[in-house]
């Protein structure tokens, strides 16, 4: 990790490297991908930077799209989005995002 933009010093967060880092929403915390593992670190910056020890959130295989961040965290930073294969072999092919569900929820309670 770096600064940016701007010249400052280096520090290295992963132990075992590292991908797909995000940012936890209250910014004290950086996500990571190593394998099979999504990692977490506690980060404080400011006048001096430190770092925690890498902790293993959960192991999982999940989907990964060329070239993009494959999961998000919630704002609470407590939560996860990943796409995960029902069966790892077979390509994902579809994908169905459904927005304002708990509308028509509500809508059809009534």
């Amino acid at each position: 990790m770096q600064p940016f933009p701007g010249a400052g010093g280096k520090w290295q967060i992963s132990i075992n490297g590292g991908r797909m880092p995000v940012w936890a929403p209250n910014g004290r915390e950086l996500f990571y991908r190593s394998g099979d593992q999504t990692m977490a670190v506690e980060v404080t910056a400011g006048g001096a930077f430190a770092s925690g020890k890498p902790r293993m959130l959960f192991e999982g295989q999940y989907f990964t799209p060329p070239g993009a961040t494959h999961y998000d965290v919630a704002p609470d930073g407590k939560r996860f989005l990943m796409m995960k294969n029902v069966t790892p072999e077979a390509p994902l092919t579809q994908m169905n995002l459904v927005e304002n569900w708990f509308e028509e929820l509500k809508q059809r309670a009534k």
